[in-house]
């Protein structure tokens, strides 16, 4: 495979992987009290259809794994990304909490079952022996770089379809705002489907030109190596940590709003700001990795994540202080970001090897995921039952928890992988 025609797979992989997500995630992340409003529902209601995504989508994800192992990338990524954006025309309707609770079940499906593994495994053959840092923290990098720029342009979207004074905007106006952003969305989820079938080749071969090992059929044998590497499971573990952490920066929308008086267009800007963040974080992430390993690199992430929501969970920010406030996220984020960019990095630690990477996805996701059931609920209660600040304070000090439990669980990591490589 020529280098061009490599990049215009890994684009391809970027694209992908951040535009079927957009629907599902990125417009709560960045239009959150907004589509609380539209939807007329509670925080907590919210809450409840993410936990519907994160069962469906645990159920989904090991047998996604065999899944990749045994069909071509660009088929299931395709059928993924067509079957999300027709999601998206339902959607756009604002239908009730149950029909809410069901779309986001279809796309526990959709984006996990056919998608996720299929993408690991291609990103996995695309990075080689000697670049796994590199290719996972290009994914994630490219994929933040993309994010923030569909952020900026469906924040102007959104601001283009509101008064001058958004404000004075009434719930008519801005449920039609809101519907132009799913729309764009979902049509960026039918472009990456175009661009997966032009730029995947059927077989997405190996970094060194060489095509890769036949596809096995899916049985208990390709199952049983990953299911007895205690560092798979290690890793599962790490990924739930850095996952909370994650799913913790979707209340910072409402964090504007509720402490700080943002309104809806201020709210969303700060969500914007966030995603600029997320490319350059998770880029020098995966480049560091690949020097001093992912599990050191994951470990000072771990710490800074813990600092930062430390710092905004004691309370330290004055209302006045704004652009504190934008410093903490940045920080905040940058650690988060950057764990997202080295996590699967650790399959060459772990001794994973590369024909059941996809299995080892499926069940590394099966655990690290599981953050989809309860993030959801759990920051629907806290900001509900306490509201103001201090509902949001409280949840930026469980976050700081989890990235402190993150820490040791990558040190753990660090042991165990070790002595399986003396052993061997």
């Amino acid at each position: 495979m020529s280098k061009a025609r490599r990049y215009f797979f890994m684009a391809a992989l970027v694209v992908a992987g951040e535009a079927i997500f957009g629907l599902p995630f990125l417009v709560a992340r960045l239009f959150r009290p907004t589509v609380l409003d539209v939807l007329q529902i509670t925080n907590l209601q919210f809450g409840t259809a993410f936990a519907a995504y994160g069962v469906v989508a645990m159920l989904a994800y090991f047998p996604g794994g065999p899944l990749a192992d045994r069909f071509p990338a660009r088929r299931l990524m395709v059928a993924a990304l067509i079957s999300t954006a027709v999601g998206g025309i339902y959607y756009g309707t604002w239908p009730g909490l149950l029909g809410l609770q069901l779309l986001f079940s279809f796309w526990g499906l959709t984006t996990i079952l056919l998608f996720w593994a299929a993408m690991i495994r291609a990103t996995r053959e695309w990075g080689g022996d000697d670049s796994q840092g590199a290719a996972y923290g290009l994914l994630e990098g490219g994929r933040g770089l993309l994010a923030a720029v569909l952020a900026s342009i469906t924040v102007a979207v959104f601001a283009a379809f509101m008064p001058d004074d958004p404000a004075t905007a009434t719930l008519a106006e801005r449920t039609t705002a809101l519907t132009q952003v799913v729309w764009v969305f979902a049509g960026v989820a039918v472009a990456a489907a175009l661009l997966v079938w032009f730029a995947v080749p059927e077989s997405t071969g190996t970094a060194d030109g060489t095509s890769p090992p036949e596809r096995p059929h899916i049985d208990l044998a390709m199952i049983r190596p990953v299911l007895r590497n205690k560092s798979v499971w290690l890793q599962g573990m790490i990924i739930v940590c850095a996952y909370v952490a994650y799913k913790g920066m979707d209340d910072i929308g409402l964090y504007a709003r509720d402490a700080f008086g943002m309104d809806d267009v201020a709210a969303a800007n700060l969500g914007k700001f966030q995603f600029w963040v997320r490319p350059f974080a998770a880029l020098a992430a995966g480049l560091i990795a690949d020097r001093i390993g992912a599990s050191r690199a994951s470990v000072i992430c771990f710490g800074g994540a813990c600092a930062g929501n430390l710092f905004m969970g004691l309370g330290l920010i004055h209302p006045s202080m704004v652009w504190v406030l934008f410093v903490a996220v940045a920080g905040t984020g940058a650690m988060v970001y950057g764990l997202r960019g080295v996590y699967f990095a650790l399959f060459g630690e772990a001794a994973v090897p590369p024909a059941l990477t996809g299995t080892a996805a499926g069940l590394v996701s099966v655990i690290g995921y599981t953050p989809d059931i309860f993030m959801g609920p759990v920051m629907g209660y806290m900001t509900d039952a306490h509201p103001g600040a201090t509902g949001h304070e409280h949840f930026f000090l469980f976050l700081a928890v989890f990235s402190a439990a993150g820490m040791v669980m990558t040190m753990a990591f660090q042991r165990t992988s070790r002595a399986a490589a003396a052993a061997a």
